[in-house]
């Protein structure tokens, strides 16, 4: 059965698009800690130097759409586990759709806002 608001419709593409996600989110992590611990006492124009590279923006946008896929999943999982008539009563569905599209709303604002900060320069 596929899903109507999942991801890709099948729970097990979810699953490996999260685990993917997680490890670009990881290594991402341990790229700018590194630069970071490599470069004690940076002031901005260093900073920027660095973030504004070519591999640097990749990296980041790469980052930023996994952020977006691994927290829409998440979220998702969230909402149909846990807010159910079954614990929340006859207001579920409602909540549900409005806890989804503010969670849509959201991630969509912040990947728009992340791409214009790294490819707008």
């Amino acid at each position: 059965m596929k899903s109507a608001t999942g991801l890709t419709g099948s729970g097990s593409r979810d699953w490996y698009i999260q685990r993917v996600s997680a490890v670009v989110l990881a290594v991402y992590t341990v790229v700018v800690l590194g630069w970071i611990l490599c470069n004690g006492g940076f002031n901005y124009e260093q900073w920027f130097g660095f973030m504004m590279t070519l591999p640097m923006k990749i990296l980041s946008l790469l980052a930023v759409l996994s952020l977006v896929a691994h927290a829409w999943i998440g979220m998702w999982q969230v909402f149909t586990d846990y807010v159910t008539t079954r614990q929340m009563g006859p207001s579920a569905s409602g909540l549900r759709l409005v806890l989804t599209s503010a969670v849509i709303i959201a991630v969509f604002a912040y990947a728009i806002w992340a791409i214009q900060i790294f490819w707008a320069n």
